[in-house]
């Protein structure tokens, strides 16, 4: 139902280098790079955004869940989250709070952000 979600970044390189690693497992990609705004997705469409930060004040964590067509691709990003050096939240498991096919891993992006790769599959 979303048609995009944008992130402001402190870093944009930074934040790039990470979501470029971390997005490629679940199938996404840069598809559109404006030097100050960057957008991600798949299929033809950018749906998720990284640009500059140029308005606000203060910090206020945002949270985003990336779908995974499997749990295996759920560990793939977990595994490029922290190569990339991602504060690890929660590591790739069962989250059966949500439901027990919830197979989710959280992340902090270098913005403090709170990054979720999620497959509601069974394996």
């Amino acid at each position: 139902m979303l048609d995009h979600v944008g992130f402001q970044c402190a870093d944009l390189a930074a934040s790039a280098a990470f979501y470029d690693a971390v997005l490629a497992p679940l199938g996404g990609s840069r598809l559109m790079d404006f030097k100050v705004a960057i957008g991600y997705g798949t299929g033809g469409h950018a749906d998720f955004w990284i640009s500059e930060l140029s308005e606000g004040d203060g910090f206020r964590e945002s949270h985003i869940a990336f779908a995974a067509a499997s749990r295996a691709q759920v560990d793939a990003f977990f595994q490029a989250a922290v190569a990339n050096g991602a504060e690890v939240l929660h590591e790739p498991r069962i989250h059966d709070e949500y439901h027990e096919n919830y197979y989710g891993a959280f992340v902090r992006d270098p913005d403090g952000n709170n990054v979720e790769a999620v497959s509601h599959r069974p394996e």
